[in-house]
């Protein structure tokens, strides 16, 4: 700072004042210093000159998953509401693994970041790194909600609403639906399962649950889809059904089955098969046929998780009562059902 002031031709504390906020210090000395820094070519470090101060201006985020695009959206929409606040954020991903999950939550907090914002991994999750971030900076949980956290601030879609609305539509459009469900790596696919499962029982139908069963520990939910009705089909089954799928990677994967056998879900001329998922991928309006779905309101849930997170910065995280949203899903008829 003494060798950049010097160089620039104003005091120490002078261009300490103007890199801490430059309205502390004269139009002109702003003009100046700001000719003088394109000559001698400074950057300031972004983290040493915020090591003595009480904020960092840094959010951790954590996502499960890299390779989904709807985390990849959450993250642009935490990332644009973190901006507007005036935070950085930094990206931590936990790679389907609990302990790079750990070690990231570990790297924040020795990072001094503000605050935390976490996608849960599933159920493989050590819940005691959430308890951990929650006692010790303002921490808030969004997308997938571990049930014994009962402290824990939580933004997400309320899937009881969203997996009704589908539900409903499918049984009013056609024959009562089959869920296709996904293997139990995350606490929305039994939200999405039992909530199906009420609003079957609410219509007087009986649920029927495909699919609970993971075929191969290593694949993804697309392969995951396409296995478990490219045998259903293989058999003759299911063959003119309603299908509700757990989420749209799995209905992409039913999608390729149905088009494997020569099916068209959606087609009249070719009996009754439907194929519907949830989420809103941003490939759902691209995929053969059209995939009818759920969408989350993903915009909405990285905002309001940011803004819960600065309620608590502001109030210094002093204890209050659990914050729960829960954002309403939007029905996306398209031609797959």
């Amino acid at each position: 700072m003494e060798e950049l002031s010097a160089a620039i031709g104003v005091s120490r504390p002078t261009l300490s004042r103007y890199f801490q906020d430059p309205a502390k210090v004269s139009r002109s000395s702003i003009e100046r210093i700001r000719r003088g820094l394109e000559k001698v070519d400074y950057t300031p470090n972004f983290f040493a000159t915020r090591m003595n101060r009480k904020s960092t201006g840094m959010i951790g985020v954590i996502i499960p998953y890299l390779n989904d695009l709807f985390f990849t959206r959450l993250l642009e929409a935490i990332e644009l509401a973190a901006m507007e606040a005036g935070y950085t954020v930094i990206t931590q991903c936990s790679h389907s693994d609990p302990e790079i999950e750990s070690r990231a939550a570990e790297t924040f907090l020795s990072m001094n970041v503000d605050g935390a914002i976490v996608a849960p991994l599933g159920n493989h999750s050590d819940l005691h790194i959430y308890e951990r971030l929650n006692a010790r900076l303002p921490f808030v949980l969004l997308d997938s909600r571990p049930e014994p956290l009962n402290d824990v601030d939580f933004v997400g879609t309320d899937h009881v609403q969203s997996t009704g609305i589908i539900t409903e539509y499918l049984c009013r459009v056609g024959s009562p639906p089959v869920f296709l469900a996904m293997p139990r790596v995350n606490f929305n696919a039994l939200e999405r399962e039992n909530a199906y499962i009420a609003r079957m029982e609410e219509f007087g139908f009986e649920p029927v649950v495909i699919g609970t069963e993971a075929i191969h520990p290593d694949w993804h939910f697309e392969a995951h889809g396409l296995a478990v009705l490219d045998d259903q089909f293989s058999r003759g089954r299911l063959l003119e059904s309603s299908i509700l799928c757990a989420n749209d990677r799995v209905a992409i994967g039913a999608l390729r089955a149905a088009a494997k056998h020569g099916l068209e879900p959606g087609a009249r001329r070719k009996g009754g098969l439907r194929i519907a998922g949830h989420d809103d991928y941003p490939l759902c309006p691209y995929t053969t046929p059209p995939l009818t779905t759920v969408g989350q309101n993903v915009a909405m849930i990285g905002q309001v998780a940011v803004d819960r997170l600065l309620e608590k910065l502001r109030a210094e995280n002093n204890a209050e009562d659990q914050f729960i949203k829960l954002i309403d899903g939007e029905l996306k008829v398209r031609e797959s059902a």
